[in-house]
């Protein structure tokens, strides 16, 4: 699948907004011990994969009904669902200088039954040709995501039998859908019923 930049203009997946706001303190911060740790791009951005995929649980996994969405949020109360932890992820990579984008996928139950968008992201390091696809979401029994730039390691690759389909755009912002049900979400079990079945 050839990756499709929504905005022609590179600097945009550069950019900081309410809820990629890689000026906060904490993403700085962050971002800052990370690089100290690794000091080239190639590694910073697999140690930031693996620190939002490893140390902030995906809340359905750990049974946390908080909802964040603002990446200085996540990264503060280490919780969120696979958009939140993408945008904390986007944040880390823009606040170290590396073009990142929110990216989707529509997933479906294993009978093909209820649909619902799940949110990934995609990086271009410096010097690269092409974009890469990878998955924050946490890994569990029977999801292994890695952070691997020559073939994708997703935590779902999709299903088209049952209706899954990736989307190639590369968005430079949240999907408004997928912003709006978490900014309006009180906890994960209305979030659930808000998530977007379709983009």
């Amino acid at each position: 699948m050839e990756l499709i930049q929504q905005n022609p203009d590179i600097n945009a997946y550069l950019a900081s907004d309410e809820a990629i706001d890689h000026g906060h303190p904490l993403v700085q911060e962050t971002a800052d011990a990370l690089w100290t740790a690794t000091g080239d791009a190639y590694s910073y951005a697999e140690a930031a994969f693996e620190f939002v995929r490893d140390t902030i649980p995906h809340s359905a996994d750990s049974g946390d009904a908080r909802v964040s969405w603002r990446a200085s949020d996540v990264l503060g109360t280490r919780n969120g669902i696979c958009h939140a932890k993408a945008h904390a992820l986007v944040a880390l990579l823009r606040a170290r200088g590396i073009p990142a984008a929110l990216c989707y996928q529509l997933l479906a139950d294993d009978d093909g039954s209820r649909t619902v968008v799940h949110g990934l992201v995609a990086l271009r390091l410096p010097g690269a040709e092409r974009w890469a696809r990878v998955d924050p979401r946490g890994n569990k029994p029977g999801v292994d995501a890695r952070f691997t730039l020559d073939h994708e390691r997703l935590a779902f690759p999709v299903r088209p039998e049952l209706g899954e389909a990736d989307h190639p755009e590369l968005h430079a912002a949240p999907h408004p859908a997928a912003l709006k049900a978490l900014q309006e979400s009180a906890d994960r079990q209305e979030l659930w019923r808000k998530l977007p079945a379709a983009l």
